[in-house]
């Protein structure tokens, strides 16, 4: 996958990083660009969060080092997520 992503693209990718938990994501409205993502559990409990700039988002190598970097995070603090990879 080199082309870049298209903001749906990115947000349905972060959704399956996640699972088994699930990913709410949102550009915020102050115009940044930024997208961020919120891991929440079964009972919608917050267990992660991270905030991605634009720049990142679009390109899918970026993109993926940053949910990469989430999902190790999560991992060190004993959340258990299904294996994943970056679509090609």
């Amino acid at each position: 996958m080199n082309a870049p992503l298209r903001i749906n693209e990115a947000l349905l990718i972060a959704d399956r990083a996640f699972r088994p938990f699930q990913c709410v994501a949102w550009a915020p409205q102050d115009g940044n660009g930024e997208l961020s993502l919120t891991v929440i559990d079964r009972t919608n409990t917050h267990i992660g969060r991270t905030q991605i700039p634009s720049s990142a988002y679009t390109d899918p190598a970026q993109l993926a080092d940053w949910l990469k970097q989430a999902r190790a995070e999560l991992s060190q603090e004993g959340y258990t997520l299904q294996s994943w990879s970056m679509p090609e």
